[in-house]
């Protein structure tokens, strides 16, 4: 039978790319987000080999009860992808927005804690299991007027370390990738719409692309069973880290 993986934030960029680059690869997905037409077409594209699940990671009983209705044969997850997150707003910390703040740490935090608690403890009973988190450059240092959003970034780190300490007596692996300038909707996303400032953000250098981060998790995956990729940075050629990018 296909190996199972549950990817969250499946509707677009990366997570849309891992769906795809999986199931490519021989995998079976089970597809999450909040946007249905999207899911409606992955699901169109993929037949027999997706399950989507409409919900918002940020509402705990929504996510138990969705995974709960997973038919029986697919309940058993091989493969957590915790890809759903964002970035919201790009000014000073003094002057942030509350409402931008809640969305970043209730996803980018507490969403992936809930995925966690929810998935891995089957996983340990199978003896079996894989947990992939997308992390970012950001959790690295934080860069100016996105203190939150690398905050969140930089507990993706600590959380993905303390799950692999916390399950290093078992079989399954824990991997961080931390992507630098991807191309996607993602800024986007945390210009709330305003396409013009969001396409400044990939002038002058050649991004990352969502399939470049989909080829590292399916790395990551595949590797024999006895190594673990714990942690990988990804990033454009001229990009250094999170705040020094040359531009042509």
């Amino acid at each position: 039978m296909k190996k199972t993986a549950i990817v969250t934030g499946a509707t677009s960029g990366i997570g849309m790319a891992i769906c795809r680059r999986f199931i490519a690869a021989g995998y079976r997905v089970v597809a999450t987000g909040r946007n249905k037409v999207a899911l409606d077409a992955l699901s169109d594209e993929f037949g027999d080999d997706i399950i989507t699940l409409e919900f918002d990671v940020r509402d705990r009983s929504e996510a138990a009860s969705a995974l709960a209705s997973l038919p029986s044969d697919w309940a058993d997850i091989d493969i957590l992808v915790n890809n759903a997150g964002l970035a919201l707003g790009l000014e000073p910390q003094f002057e942030g927005d509350f409402d931008d703040w809640d969305a970043m740490v209730d996803t980018n935090i507490k969403g992936l804690l809930t995925m966690t608690r929810l998935v891995v403890p089957a996983m340990i009973e199978r003896g079996a299991g894989h947990v992939v988190n997308i992390g970012s450059v950001a959790g690295d240092a934080a860069y100016a007027n996105g203190s939150v959003y690398c905050a969140t970034k930089s507990a993706v780190k600590a959380i993905t370390d303390g799950l692999r300490i916390d399950v290093a007596h078992t079989p399954l692996r824990v991997t961080l990738l931390k992507p630098g300038l991807v191309e996607t909707n993602f800024s986007n996303v945390r210009f709330h719409g305003d396409t013009d400032r969001a396409s400044n953000v990939y002038k002058g250098i050649e991004p990352l692309t969502a399939d470049d981060i989909a080829d590292a998790a399916l790395y990551a995956v595949q590797a024999p069973a006895h190594v673990q990729i714990a942690e990988m940075l990804i990033l454009a050629t001229h990009q250094a880290n999170g705040s020094v990018i040359v531009r042509k």
